[in-house]
């Protein structure tokens, strides 16, 4: 897409927009760990894998990945309805996973809640389902 132009996630500037592109978003739920504080803790860690997509001055897209040394992680990408099947989610993986393996890593994840209609778009960008349990527990 012409004219779109990715960057980094700042807090004060993009907070709203990018939780309300989650909260719109299907498949992506927003919980305690994305609250304000919370994503202020994440950017201490890593704040070059949280990117955001602009289309003129409108913040269209968002990904949030993580690494801890070892492996990489997806957290939340979405891009807002208008803007979907124009290569604007493809751009924000790539750039993600650039970024991952320009920090060493080998091997990423990412969870996909089951009211998530977005498998076909993984698979075609490489992502492979995994034969795994996944168990959660709050902290709180």
């Amino acid at each position: 897409m012409s004219g779109l132009r990715l960057r980094e996630f700042d807090l004060d500037r993009d907070y709203d927009a990018v939780v309300a592109l989650w909260e719109a978003a299907p498949g992506v739920h927003v919980g305690a760990s994305d609250t304000r504080e919370a994503l202020s803790l994440k950017l201490t860690r890593d704040p070059d894998l949280f990117l955001v997509a602009e289309s003129g001055q409108r913040l269209v897209g968002a990904v949030m990945g993580g690494f801890d040394g070892r492996r990489g992680i997806v957290y939340h990408l979405a891009v807002a309805k208008p803007y979907r099947l124009k290569g604007i989610g493809k751009a924000l993986m790539e750039a993600l996973e650039a970024r991952l393996r320009s920090k060493g890593c080998l091997k990423a994840y990412l969870l996909m809640t089951k009211d998530n209609d977005a498998a076909h778009f993984y698979a075609a960008s490489g992502w492979q389902p995994m034969d795994l349990l996944i168990y959660g527990k709050d902290l709180l």
